[in-house]
């Protein structure tokens, strides 16, 4: 998708905020992340938990289906038994995707309403079986960032299942964003790009209910928490918006084609699911105005 020419935290609002406080965007712009409640109802996302353990072949009453093999190997090892689930084009996915309050909440973060929503997946993830792990999971960065100009881009996570303490989730490491100047002064020329030396930083697992959204700034050094619970898991879906490029065809075409043939992103980290079944078993969303032009079935300018 095309370049957004200023660093997100250098923006300089034109729009009136629609979702978002003065507070948030200032915690935005300084934290590098925001987090807004209730922006789906939490009726709405109970359906896609339900829809993900179908899909997963998982029984939440039953420990022994929680712990199957990959059904295809993900290129990023870490990703392997993280909780990813290959579905990406349902109804109920679409339904979170075309809410306004998500929608209005990254045109407060882009400062522009002619947006592209990711068509990406899902997570479900059951309690570790090994207890004894550490509780502090990774941290790494899903940029390079000894890369200037830095790249630009965010990633948004809805909370399907309560998030935080003993369920672990999302970590983040604002520090690194907010001081980051004057913590890379302190690291070798030879740093890794992605993965930083977190000596002494503390991170932060933010709680979060079903229905809750949380946008941070891929310059955020985050990662997962282990989750140490008892027989709970944690799910969410992945949602996050970009300015529409309608100058790509191709690409436009490609996410035409994911969404009406129901097939997966053709990347790097998405494996698909080897037995097709939203192909199969289900039926291509129905789109709202705004799904369309979301989507990039319709111009945002016509």
């Amino acid at each position: 998708m095309q370049e957004h020419p200023t660093q997100l935290r250098d923006i300089e609002k034109k729009l009136p905020l629609r979702v978002l406080s003065q507070a948030d965007w200032e915690h935005w712009i300084t934290k590098g992340y925001v987090i807004v409640r209730n922006a789906v109802k939490e009726d709405q996302v109970k359906p896609l938990v339900d829809l993900l353990f179908e899909f997963d072949e998982k029984d939440p009453d039953d420990p022994s289906s929680w712990y199957s093999k990959e059904r295809r190997s993900h290129p990023r090892a870490e990703l392997n038994n993280a909780g990813m689930v290959e579905i990406y084009n349902h109804q109920l996915l679409w339904n979170n995707r075309m809410s306004q309050r998500v929608y209005d909440t990254f045109v407060d973060l882009w400062d522009r309403t002619d947006l592209w929503v990711s068509i990406d997946r899902a997570n479900l993830t059951p309690p570790v079986k090994d207890k004894n792990i550490s509780p502090n999971g990774f941290i790494h960065w899903d940029v390079d960032t000894k890369i200037r100009p830095f790249p630009i881009f965010m990633q948004g996570i809805l909370s399907l299942l309560p998030q935080g303490e003993d369920v672990g989730g999302l970590q983040l490491m604002p520090y690194l964003f907010e001081c980051f100047e004057e913590w890379e002064k302190t690291q070798p020329d030879d740093r890794d790009g992605f993965y930083p030396d977190t000596t002494g930083i503390i991170s932060i697992n933010p709680e979060l209910n079903p229905g809750d959204l949380i946008v941070f700034n891929s310059l955020v050094a985050h990662g997962v928490r282990p989750n140490l619970s008892e027989g709970k898991f944690r799910a969410a879906q992945y949602i996050t918006m970009t300015p529409a490029d309608f100058q790509n065809e191709h690409m436009r075409q490609d996410r035409l084609r994911m969404w009406s043939q129901m097939e997966p992103p053709n990347r790097p980290g998405c494996p698909g699911d080897p037995r097709l079944w939203e192909k199969k078993r289900y039926n291509v969303a129905e789109l709202t105005d705004l799904g369309e032009k979301i989507l990039g079935l319709k111009n945002w300018h016509n």
